[in-house]
């Protein structure tokens, strides 16, 4: 169980944002993934934010997807006190109201630092509505991210086609914010979720820095959130991050490299492992009549593991290095 409090994850944000600096929120769909992004976190003295959907949690928790995230939960603190860092966790895209219950039950494990709520799809008074029940049901203890505008791409098992995504209007960000109480907003500004992003797309920093002075001179410290960031180029992060966005959600780049480093590995290694054409592939037998057999140095799921742990620790700590986040932890000497 997390035994972490919202504020100090308040205060994790509050410091990134008064030091011009930034946090990748990275989506965890498999434990070399968790491992590899705790790993290079630590070498470059980062905190690290994870994120955990619906069916991500189900994944962990082999299809119950409240014991996922209790799960996780474990796995994140024992790892992250291991690495000496603070390590927060983010029920990602809980999507109402058909995900009430999945977000009740995520609350309950006390494993969740904050939450994600979308009801992006829906008219503006209904995501209103939606989110302001969301944010009574969790409390004050946990902190509460909402989707204002619609975001291109494929989040999950949810497509949103380009031509129906839409940017977030200043106006409504502020009246959003004043009637739902949510603590981060996530705006369209452009981007896109999945491997779409970085093609053609016409990525908006002075809208973000739009919606951030609205909500300032309107009284509010409303964090602002980037979905699909996974290929925006490095400059529009800094501009971003200069523009007031603190959190930017990557998610498709980690899932690629974990596959990436597991099919270049196994096609460097095939001749040992998989047997060659004049050998018969006699797997229940495991090749005793044959005078050809598998190298364990290179089929123990071990090694390849640890070329995808060590994979994941290089991006993450590159990423932490580009949001000014590195060297920030609390646990670090500055």
């Amino acid at each position: 169980m997390s035994d972490k409090s919202s504020t100090t994850l308040r205060e994790c944000y509050k410091d990134a944002k008064s030091g011009r600096y930034g946090f990748f929120a990275s989506n965890v769909t498999h434990f070399e993934i968790l491992v590899g992004l705790l790993r290079g976190s630590a070498r470059v003295n980062a905190d690290l934010i994870v994120q955990l959907g619906k069916e991500e949690a189900a994944f962990f928790g082999d299809g119950v997807p409240e014991i996922g995230v209790d799960l996780f939960g474990d796995c994140l603190d024992m790892l992250a006190a291991r690495h000496g860092i603070e390590a927060y966790c983010n029920i990602d895209h809980i999507h109402l109201p058909d995900d009430f219950d999945f977000l009740d039950d995520a609350i309950a494990t006390g494993v969740p630092n904050s939450i994600m709520v979308d009801a992006s799809s829906k008219s503006f008074e209904r995501n209103v509505e939606l989110t302001a029940e969301a944010v009574d049901r969790v409390g004050d203890d946990i902190l509460v991210e909402a989707e204002l505008g619609r975001i291109a791409g494929v989040e999950g098992n949810t497509e949103t086609p380009s031509d129906e995504a839409f940017y977030t209007d200043p106006d409504e960000a502020v009246e959003f914010v004043e009637r739902t109480g949510c603590d981060l907003l996530a705006v369209s500004i452009g981007t896109e979720h999945g491997v779409a992003s970085g093609r053609n797309l016409d990525v908006r920093p002075d809208l973000a820095a739009e919606i951030h002075d609205a909500l300032v001179e309107a009284g509010h410290d409303t964090l602002l959130v980037v979905h699909g960031a996974s290929g925006l180029s490095d400059e529009y992060i800094k501009e971003l991050i200069d523009a007031g966005v603190c959190k930017f959600n990557k998610n498709t780049r980690y899932q690629y490299e974990y596959a990436r480093t597991a099919a270049d590995f196994y096609a460097n290694h095939e001749d040992e492992v998989r047997p060659p054409e004049n050998v018969t592939d006699d797997r229940p037998d495991f090749f005793s009549e044959s005078d050809w057999q598998p190298n364990k140095t290179y089929f123990h799921p071990h090694v390849v593991s640890e070329n995808a742990r060590e994979r994941i620790a290089t991006v993450i700590g590159e990423l932490c290095t580009l949001t000014g986040c590195a060297g920030e932890s609390i646990h670090a000497d500055k």
